[in-house]
Protein backbone atom coordinates (compact mmCIF):
# COMPACT_ATOMS: atom_id res chain seq x y z
CA UNK A 1 0.00 0.00 0.00
CA UNK A 2 1.44 3.29 -1.09
CA UNK A 3 1.46 6.41 1.40
CA UNK A 4 -0.13 9.64 -0.09
CA UNK A 5 1.67 12.50 0.64
CA UNK A 6 -0.22 15.83 1.93
CA UNK A 7 -0.56 18.78 -0.59
CA UNK A 8 1.31 21.88 0.49
CA UNK A 9 -1.79 23.35 2.23
CA UNK A 10 -2.08 20.33 4.45
CA UNK A 11 1.51 20.65 5.29
CA UNK A 12 1.40 24.00 6.37
CA UNK A 13 -1.97 23.51 8.12
CA UNK A 14 -0.55 20.66 9.87
CA UNK A 15 2.82 22.57 10.91
CA UNK A 16 0.41 25.63 11.72
CA UNK A 17 -1.90 23.28 13.72
CA UNK A 18 1.08 22.09 15.92
CA UNK A 19 3.15 25.04 16.59
CA UNK A 20 -0.51 26.81 17.59
CA UNK A 21 -1.30 24.12 20.54
CA UNK A 22 2.49 24.34 21.65
CA UNK A 23 2.26 27.96 22.01
CA UNK A 24 -1.36 28.32 23.96
CA UNK A 25 0.30 25.27 25.90
CA UNK A 26 3.11 27.62 26.85
CA UNK A 27 1.22 30.62 26.90
CA UNK A 28 -1.46 29.17 29.72
CA UNK A 29 -1.86 30.77 32.60
CA UNK A 30 -1.99 29.48 36.25
CA UNK A 31 -5.32 31.00 37.76
CA UNK A 32 -5.41 30.38 41.55
CA UNK A 33 -7.70 27.66 42.66
CA UNK A 34 -6.55 25.96 39.82
CA UNK A 35 -5.23 22.39 39.98
CA UNK A 36 -2.23 23.42 38.21
CA UNK A 37 -1.55 26.09 41.35
CA UNK A 38 1.80 25.19 43.03
CA UNK A 39 2.05 23.28 45.75
CA UNK A 40 3.08 24.78 48.84
CA UNK A 41 5.47 21.58 49.36
CA UNK A 42 7.06 22.32 45.77
CA UNK A 43 10.93 22.44 46.55
CA UNK A 44 10.75 26.06 44.73
CA UNK A 45 8.19 27.47 46.92
CA UNK A 46 10.04 26.33 49.60
CA UNK A 47 13.23 27.93 48.69
CA UNK A 48 10.99 31.38 47.84
CA UNK A 49 10.05 31.25 51.27
CA UNK A 50 13.56 30.95 53.16
CA UNK A 51 14.25 33.62 50.86
CA UNK A 52 11.42 35.88 51.77
CA UNK A 53 12.53 35.33 55.38
CA UNK A 54 16.29 35.98 54.78
CA UNK A 55 15.34 39.28 53.01
CA UNK A 56 12.73 40.18 55.88
CA UNK A 57 15.74 39.55 58.52
CA UNK A 58 18.29 41.76 56.59
CA UNK A 59 16.22 44.85 56.86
Amino acid sequence: MAVTRLKRKDRRNKAVSRMEKQRLKLATNIELGSRSAQSTKDQLAKNSAIIAQLEAAAK
